[in-house]
């Protein structure tokens, strides 16, 4: 199953962004092999909408399992919908660990989002 790890940067070496809705890149793994895509993230400079937009697209790349650091009320409930697991409270780390730490059982999916939510860019 793929995983969805947001992030800063284009790369398993890139430091993960924990921000969901407007991280810049997400990166899409395969965990047996680490063969990955960079996806750059449309929505993150949205004016509104981006988590559910940005839920869009990680369903559309296949992914089963979302790694981010929070995730709000509306993109929880898009991709809850669309049957994708999300895990949060991923920050301080690369892509590569974050994988690394989930594959190891050190990340759960939760049940609800982590934030409240907000409007647009003005948050």
């Amino acid at each position: 199953m793929k995983l969805c790890v947001t992030s800063t940067g284009p790369s398993l070496e890139s430091m993960m962004d924990p921000r969901f809705g407007r991280c810049i890149y997400f990166i899409i793994v395969e965990p047996d092999s680490m063969q990955f895509e960079a996806v750059e993230n449309d929505a993150s400079g949205a004016a509104g909408g981006a988590g559910v937009q940005s839920a869009k697209a990680v369903a559309d790349s296949g992914a089963g399992v979302v790694i981010t650091g929070n995730v709000g009320p509306k993109a929880y409930q898009a991709l809850s919908a669309a049957g994708i697991a999300i895990v949060t409270g991923a920050e301080g780390v690369s892509v590569k660990e974050a994988v690394q730490n989930y594959l190891s059982g050190k990340y759960r999916p939760v049940a609800g989002a982590t934030v409240q939510a907000h409007s647009g860019l003005g948050g």
